[in-house]
């Protein structure tokens, strides 16, 4: 089956249940997910992209800088693909889609792990009629589902990127989600989740986002764009108090923005999903599960990270059998790894054309002699 370059959104009904690591099961899913590029006759040119917490299929928006003739995502040699992931509210199923009954699911949706939205996309992935995946790669929540791809597919995955994530969710970035958790559902327009579409808790679903956005950047970036300045002087509209300084109207506008672009119980599924996540969890030993892992595996770590600090990198690459690690040079903190992607996607790519050669290297046939054909 060969699939053609499609720039626009498309959508997979599973026409099947879906059964749940909870052992919960969805009646139907549908997937949103865009493509680019073309499916090779022998399904084996695929890449898999792995969005982060309110990211979406839309990876050519979010990544700008990986796509492109050359780059580390290049439609001309690759077929592409990225999917919203399950729990989302961008066109996949999740607590914002209707269930059987007619009624949005809510808070009937059942809680999901990292593992169900890796394994609903190695679904998407066998529908589309992918049978060799070149690499997987993701940043923050992307990451987790990367790593995840590791595990649950080794016969298709040969090599997996994981940027400014973690081996499994640490306590530091438990605690961030709850207090997430715990603005959202203090709005008493959360209604315990019951909310009216017409009517979602924008005010907790905005704190929530503060408080996320105050982890995704670094001292050193506030302070480089912000510093004590009014809103006035970076906004250039006239501030609520003269000490309104313009972080603050910033944060304020972050928080608003997401508010009014997504659903409060999808927020708060895929915050649980990330606080789950272990590859360890039923496996067996952390350090001997990792060590399962046989692809070339290349760790991101954005030296400013405060979220998902470098330290959870650094051991996880240890422990990798075949583990390379980066430093991401950027003073942007844990969203260093969208921001200053341009500066790291010439290693990516270097990583990514190293294991193509090593491939194409192990499955060229040997002369009679016992040399590889085409080796001097």
């Amino acid at each position: 089956m060969t699939f053609g370059v499609s720039e626009a959104t498309q959508w997979l009904a599973l026409g099947q249940p879906f059964a749940l690591e909870s052992g919960c099961e969805l009646p139907e899913v549908q997937v949103a997910y865009r493509t680019w590029g073309r499916l090779d006759a022998d399904g084996g040119n695929a890449v898999i992209v792995c969005h982060a917490l309110t990211g979406s299929a839309d990876a050519d928006e979010w990544w700008p800088a990986l796509f492109g003739r050359g780059r580390a995502l290049d439609g001309e040699r690759d077929f592409i693909v990225c999917s919203n992931v399950l729990g989302g509210c961008y066109g996949t199923t999740g607590p914002s889609s209707f269930a059987p009954d007619g009624q949005r699911w809510a808070t009937r949706f059942p809680a999901v792990t990292v593992r169900d939205q890796v394994r609903l996309q190695m679904v998407l992935a066998d529908r589309l009629g992918i049978r060799r995946i070149r690499f997987v790669i993701g940043g923050s929540m992307g990451g987790l589902q990367a790593l995840e791809w590791a595990l649950l597919d080794p016969r298709r995955v040969e090599a997996v990127v994981s940027i400014a994530a973690a081996g499994r969710h640490p306590a530091w970035c438990v605690v961030w989600s709850e207090a997430q958790r715990l603005a959202l559902l203090a709005d008493p327009r959360f209604r315990d989740g019951h909310y009216p579409p017409d009517d979602p808790p924008l005010r907790g679903l905005a704190a929530a986002r503060a408080i996320a956005m105050a982890t995704y950047r670094s001292p050193a970036s506030l302070g480089a764009r912000f510093g004590r300045a009014s809103g006035r002087a970076v906004f250039g509209h006239r501030a609520k108090a003269p000490d309104d300084y313009a972080v603050r109207n910033w944060l304020r506008h972050h928080g608003e923005a997401l508010a009014r672009r997504f659903d409060a119980n999808s927020y708060l599924t895929l915050l649980e999903a990330m606080d789950t996540h272990d590859l360890a969890r039923g496996r067996g030993p952390y350090e001997q599960v990792v060590q399962r892992i046989r692809q070339p595996v290349l760790i991101g770590s954005v030296r400013s990270d405060g979220l998902y600090v470098p330290g959870e990198q650094y051991g996880l690459a240890r422990l990798l059998p075949r583990g390379e690690i980066f430093e991401i040079d950027s003073e942007q903190g844990h969203d260093g790894f969208l921001i200053d992607a341009a500066r790291f996607e010439p290693r990516l790519r270097r990583f990514v054309d190293r294991c193509g050669r090593d491939r194409e290297l192990s499955i060229r046939p040997l002369r009679e002699d016992g040399r590889l054909r085409g080796a001097c």
